[in-house]
């Protein structure tokens, strides 16, 4: 696939940050579930936008994994990365982790892969035209998974699921 220039995984990666507030909690004095999977699909928004340069839209949302719960006051940090770059779609890895506030350490609580499409106008596929430059074994690793994960996403699509 031809690009017109090719952009590293730090070049979008895209982090933030935010303390649980009380319209966070659910009745169980934890973290909604659903509220944490809109911040994650809006944080790997943002990294698949700094990577095409465009507009994106969420297709789908793989191997979306509650780790550990979340809690009033914890400082929840979601950092987002491009993995993988195709004709029109790329692939974000999106991790949330709880940061201690004495020591500044971080535990996974979830981790995702967002499947976000460079989307024109009026909202059709559009052709990405940065590709994606692996600098590191890890970035490597990402992507082997993702061509993975995507020929999974076919064969279920293929067989209606």
């Amino acid at each position: 696939m031809e690009y017109e220039r090719y952009k590293t995984v730090e070049d979008s990666k895209t982090e933030w940050v935010k303390c649980i507030q009380n319209e966070d909690i659910n009745g169980a004095g934890r973290l909604y579930g659903g509220r944490l999977m809109e911040w994650m699909d809006q944080v790997s928004g943002i990294a698949a936008t700094r990577h095409c340069g465009g507009h994106v839209t969420t297709a789908a949302c793989d191997d979306l994994q509650f780790k550990n719960a979340a809690f009033l006051n914890d400082i929840v940090v979601i950092i987002s990365k491009v993995t993988y770059v195709g004709r029109s779609s790329m692939e974000v890895r999106t991790d949330v982790y709880i940061e201690e506030r004495e020591t500044g350490l971080r535990r996974v609580i979830n981790r995702a892969y967002f499947t976000e499409v460079h989307v024109d106008e009026s909202g059709k596929p559009a052709a990405i035209r940065f590709g994606l430059k692996l600098e590191s074994e890890s970035d490597k690793a990402e992507w082997e998974g993702a061509m993975k994960r995507l020929e999974m996403r076919k064969r279920r699509r293929a067989e209606g699921f």
